[in-house]
């Protein structure tokens, strides 16, 4: 069976420490490969090879690294359906998604390019006698991240190449359960001209995770995934000193006003919730319907959730893939189940749900659940899976009350031709992300992602202008060059008038 292995110091490096694991491709349930573990040892040797890259990487023209980003983007550009095919190979979304992904991707490798107005310092000439400051923004040294298994391409693009541009050395882990994605990004960085060690890949499990939130040389982690997941990398990661970025878990809500166009209120709530199978942790997962629209616009998102074509990943007609894993299958399935028992409407169940000649596949049909209450798991878990809750308010402070009680604070949105009070929304609602008539409020690639509350873990968002603070350090430099006959002591405190 092929291994998947690492990737340091420029090339692929076999696991030596014996542990493997499964990767599956979902829509058959097959494992088709499997990947090596790293050991803190080799963890280790990956770190050696940053930090011994960063000696000259980290003093390397910003003309010299961006020209290495433009060709690592024309790269990126032209292998785009090769990335996106073992996406999906490994992920399970279907192929338009998974093309999707990438190029959300190299809107931050394109964000990196540009770095030299990014890293521009700040110039104050005579702040006294022939005395200047500048204030200038330097590199980390080698940092860290850790990535999902929901985008395999994308968020790892939301890191490394805004960390390198910046002149730090990288080392990733990625999710095991789909890492040939991030192997084959590191192979077209080296291609495009990459100096060896500057970005390194090493697969692995919680050993590999510790050791890079332990290890000495590692001065900052970058991290996408669950929220408890996220609370243990920032504390560990700041115990040990390090400087941490932490994105956790969503619930994010979709509050519906009565004076909504209800038919693209729910063309977006079925995209939203549906997407990618509900793997994203800006997926729309609760819908808040005020007043008297909750039963229209149920039977709205029903008739067109009803429609949506379930499929592997690789057939053109499939709009919605499988599910990561079994395991993960079986867990969100459990949410519908239980739902009814806690007081909700099931009004559509997709635990049943099977591919004729793929009975083996992680499957998961539509779900769709009404009348949910606060209380229900199904309400409070971040599901991570094609199963949408509608609740009910009766006025829209109701509704955003109901939102803001939350713990999660990711992403939100609200649907209305009411002007006022959409910006009354967006000032009030208690999220890092908000949309007025757009459900996944993603920014680009020049505006920073993070949400709020148990949703980030750390002061900095991720990308745009809180990316680049994230990956360097300010230092302010005051300056006197005095004239040749000035002499003597003063021992007063230093004036700036």
């Amino acid at each position: 069976m092929k291994t998947i292995d690492h990737w340091i110091d420029g090339k692929s490096v076999e696991g030596a420490s014996g542990t493997y694991g499964p990767v599956t491709d979902p829509a058959s349930g097959v494992q088709t490969t499997r990947v090596a573990l790293a050991s803190a040892a080799e963890v280790d040797r990956a770190v050696a090879a940053a930090k011994a890259a960063y000696e000259t990487w980290g003093s390397t023209s910003l003309a010299a690294r961006t020209a290495i980003l433009f060709r690592f983007r024309a790269l990126l550009d032209a292998h785009r359906d090769e990335i996106a095919r073992l996406i999906t190979a490994e992920h399970g979304k279907v192929h338009s998604d998974a093309l999707g992904e990438v190029a959300r991707g190299l809107e931050i490798v394109e964000l990196a390019c540009g770095i030299t107005t990014q890293l521009k310092g700040e110039l104050s000439t005579e702040v006294s006698n022939r005395v200047d400051v500048a204030a200038i923004r330097q590199s980390l040294g080698v940092v860290a991240g850790i990535t999902p298994f929901n985008f395999p391409a994308m968020v790892p693009m939301w890191m490394f190449p805004l960390a390198i541009a910046c002149g730090n050395t990288f080392v990733l882990k990625p999710s095991e359960k789909d890492p040939s994605p991030a192997i084959r990004l590191a192979e077209l960085a080296a291609e495009a001209g990459l100096p060896n060690g500057v970005l390194n890949v090493v697969n692995g499990d919680k050993v590999a995770v510790d050791r890079l939130l332990e290890h000495p040389d590692v001065a900052a982690v970058s991290f996408v995934g669950s929220t408890p997941i996220a609370r243990y990398i920032h504390h560990t990661a700041s115990v040990h000193g390090k400087r941490v970025q932490a994105l956790g878990g969503a619930k994010n809500h979709m509050l519906v006003l009565p004076d909504a166009d209800l038919d693209a209120a729910a063309d977006a709530a079925v995209s939203a919730a549906y997407g990618s199978a509900g793997e994203r942790c800006m997926a729309i997962s609760a819908v808040v319907a005020v007043g008297a629209i909750g039963d229209e616009l149920v039977e709205k998102i029903r008739e067109r959730a009803e429609k949506i074509k379930i499929g592997p990943g690789d057939d053109p007609d499939s709009e919605m893939g499988p599910l990561i894993t079994k395991a993960h299958r079986d867990k969100v399935a459990g949410y519908v189940t239980g739902a009814a028992a806690q007081g909700a409407d099931v009004v559509l169940d997709g635990t049943g749900f099977t591919v004729e000649g793929y009975e083996d596949g992680h499957w998961l049909g539509i779900s769709l659940l009404d009348k949910v209450s606060t209380d229900a798991d199904a309400y409070r878990d971040e599901i991570f899976g094609p199963v949408l809750c509608v609740l009910r308010a009766e006025t829209y402070e109701d509704g955003v009350a109901l939102i803001n009680a939350s713990p999660f604070g990711n992403g939100t949105a609200v649907f209305t031709r009411d002007g006022g009070v959409a910006r009354r929304f967006q000032l009030e609602v208690e999220a890092g992300m908000v949309g007025v008539n757009v459900p996944i409020p993603v920014p680009v690639g020049y505006h920073s992602f993070g949400g709020w509350k148990d949703s980030l873990f750390g002061d900095h968002h991720i990308y745009g202008n809180d990316g680049v603070h994230f990956y360097t350090r300010g230092k302010v430099v005051t300056t006197r060059w005095p004239n040749p006959e000035d002499r003597g002591v003063d021992l007063g405190f230093p004036k700036n008038h």
